[in-house]
């Protein structure tokens, strides 16, 4: 018992769970939805478009925060417009989007190097939470993990059938920009606790290995989410013993349970 709960008898080690747990559930609610809809690169293209917001955000004196969703909300919305203006395919345009404005945000970066060590930035600095961080994330993860549990049912029938959703009168369009606005959101909130690359691990991982476990939307919900949070509390734990980066640590734990979920799919009988 004393082997369990040492690792967050230290402080640091108690605010980097507590982190990791606030941001590990608008993740996961999200990421289901973005499983369904096919969007996993989605969240992949906004947490690398994030990177010039944040450099010209603190060149120009403004919070951080609000350059990064500025950056984000302008990856999404031009992923969207070549690909409802152009032949080119929508993972087409999200990778030419994403690989453009993060090689940008490297240049900037070069150009105006913030007070923050990149690799803050790219895999973030759980270990290295302040009150600031939990008063940026809580509020974002709050807002976010309210209105898709609020509205899920219309998120659903929005990536399961769009014209239906458009019939049944539902503002698919509100509906449509503001899952990209919440992807933004939630990037941004998880910023200081597993950075950019590593962000898209639980915008995605909780959701896919929900997915192979149940055919409910309810039920992959909450699979996922709970799936993210003991991932997170295991990650930290794990990266106390190993004394490995915790960021890491979680996406490696929620590979290792997709592999799990996978092979459990593949075994099953079918029904």
């Amino acid at each position: 018992m004393n082997a369990l709960i040492l690792p967050f008898s230290y402080p640091l080690m108690a605010d980097a769970a507590m982190i990791a747990v606030i941001v590990a559930i608008p993740a996961a609610l999200l990421s289901c939805f973005l499983v369904l809809k096919g969007w996993a690169l989605m969240g992949d293209g906004i947490s690398h478009a994030v990177l010039p917001g944040i450099v010209l955000a603190y060149a120009m004196g403004l919070p951080l925060l609000i350059g990064a969703f500025i950056a984000g909300m302008i990856c999404a919305l031009s992923a969207g417009w070549l690909d409802a203006n152009s032949r080119i395919k929508p993972d087409t345009a999200l990778g030419v989007v994403m690989a453009g404005l993060f090689a940008f945000g490297l240049i900037l970066f070069t150009l105006f190097p913030p007070g923050i060590h990149l690799d803050h930035i790219l895999f973030g600095n759980i270990l290295g939470i302040g009150p600031a961080d939990f008063a940026q994330a809580a509020p974002i993860a709050l807002a976010v993990s309210a209105i898709l549990l609020l509205k899920w049912r219309d998120f659903a029938l929005l990536a399961f059938d769009p014209v239906q959703a458009r019939v049944s009168g539902l503002a698919t369009n509100w509906l449509h920009y503001g899952m990209l606005a919440m992807i933004a959101a939630s990037v941004v909130a998880m910023l200081s606790a597993v950075g950019i690359i590593l962000a898209v691990g639980l915008l995605i991982a909780p959701g896919a290995i929900a997915f192979l476990l149940t055919r409910r939307l309810a039920a992959m919900m909450a699979l996922a989410t709970a799936t993210a949070v003991v991932s997170s509390l295991a990650g930290i734990w794990t990266s106390f013993w190993l004394n490995s980066a915790p960021a890491p640590t979680i996406i490696v734990i929620l590979t290792a349970l997709f592999v799990l979920a996978f092979g459990w799919r593949q075994l099953a009988p079918r029904p």
